[in-house]
């Protein structure tokens, strides 16, 4: 998504127009045209117990789905994972991968004023559990780690921080990759340096709708900057940072000839993202379940959806859901309810999915993604979250 919260990021005019106007793409899918329905959750289980028991041992059988409000697809048979319901313990290694279960995480607040911390806060106290990842949104010069997001992390209970920074700002990514922002990069390798611990951080997420034919703007462009960057950095001696390429993930992008080349190389990517977002009005553009969020595809012979996508064509990276969020529907709550309880019952389908950072905004330009923007949607997020599949210990 390209706005973000105030005290992030303050939108340029110009962009604050194209962004209304992509934002629709940027946020939803087109329908899937092979899906099957998912096993509805059992009322008389716990959330935590079941999502432990499917990611050990697998989806339950198609079928029609009695537990959704209006009968919408989900996605093929689940495959079996051993993420969650054990008994280990769970940790990170040194790029942030989770040895078993997934990182949750939230850019809280967007599109307000209200501070990091305080906006964390509010979240958390919300969903009922502690966000292992704040994300956050920087451009060209601004200074971050701000201080906001270093007291953040330094809380007793580990944090990881998730910037995106948009290193060509007022420039081209062509102008980046030729060194013409070497400066730029080198006074955030000494703040990175002396961040307290390792992050994530994303080479301008989301580039495919800014991709051009010329003007130093192309795809291979990108990942010329994108490559540029992450070398300057560790040239530079930051070793602290996991670097991400976060995707916006929508399928008219996916299937442009240019798409395969934004990808800069293995060496310099060590998590793949992707950002996508539903609508709960039935019927509607990008209404479906979380299946269809991470794997949406119109035509599977021109592309296979995005998740089938990575793991065939980077199957060795883990991949992050580095944004997504529900718009809500206020004429039937029910059904952004129902999408979220589809979230713990479809994980176990999708093993490489390692991250789930959810996009928390009244105001984002569709809509309201707030988890709590119904009693109902509040009641089914708050169930995914008491899963012990994030159970991960920093």
């Amino acid at each position: 998504m390209k706005h973000r919260r105030v005290t992030f990021l303050r939108s340029h005019p110009v962009l604050a127009v194209v962004a209304a106007v992509i934002g629709l793409a940027g946020s939803g899918a087109i329908a899937s045209t092979v899906s099957m329905r998912a096993e509805p959750r059992r009322p008389d289980v716990p959330v935590a117990q079941e999502i432990g028991s499917r990611l050990g041992g697998g989806a339950g059988p198609a079928g029609a789905d009695p537990a959704h409000p209006g009968g919408a697809p989900s996605s093929q048979a689940a495959h079996a994972s051993p993420a969650a319901g054990q008994t280990r313990r769970c940790t990170v290694g040194a790029k942030l991968v989770p040895t078993c279960g997934l990182l949750w995480g939230v850019a809280p607040g967007a599109f307000t004023d209200l501070p990091a911390a305080r906006a964390l806060a509010n979240f958390e106290r919300t969903t009922g559990r502690h966000a292992d990842i704040l994300h956050s949104y920087h451009r060209g010069d601004e200074v971050f780690p701000t201080a906001d997001e270093i007291a953040a992390v330094r809380q007793p209970k580990k944090r990881i921080l998730f910037a995106n920074w948009k290193v060509a700002w007022g420039t081209t990514w062509a102008d980046v990759a030729a060194g013409g922002q070497d400066a730029r990069i080198d006074r955030a390798a000494e703040r990175l340096k002396a961040f307290p611990g390792t992050l994530f951080l994303a080479p301008h997420h989301e580039p495919e709708n800014d991709v051009r034919s010329g003007g130093g703007m192309t795809a291979k462009d990108y990942a010329a900057m994108f490559r540029h960057t992450v070398e300057r950095l560790r040239a530079r001696g930051v070793t602290n940072v996991v670097f991400v390429l976060a995707y916006m993930a929508y399928e008219p992008w996916c299937v442009q000839p240019w798409f395969d080349d934004l990808y800069p190389g293995d060496d310099v990517v060590d998590w793949i993202g992707m950002d996508p977002y539903l609508y709960a009005k039935p019927g509607g553009y990008g209404y479906g379940d979380f299946s269809y969020l991470v794997n949406r595809t119109s035509d599977p012979a021109k592309w296979p959806g995005f998740y089938n996508w990575v793991t065939r064509t980077h199957g060795n990276k883990p991949l992050m859901v580095a944004e997504w969020g529900v718009y809500e529907h206020t004429a039937d709550p029910a059904q952004k309810a129902w999408i979220f309880s589809t979230v713990g019952r479809q994980l176990a389908q999708f093993p490489a999915i390692k991250a789930l950072v959810y996009f928390d905004s009244p105001h984002a330009p569709k809509g309201d993604t707030r988890p709590d923007s119904s009693d109902s949607a509040l009641a089914e997020f708050r169930r995914l979250a008491e899963s012990t599949v994030f159970s991960v210990t920093l």
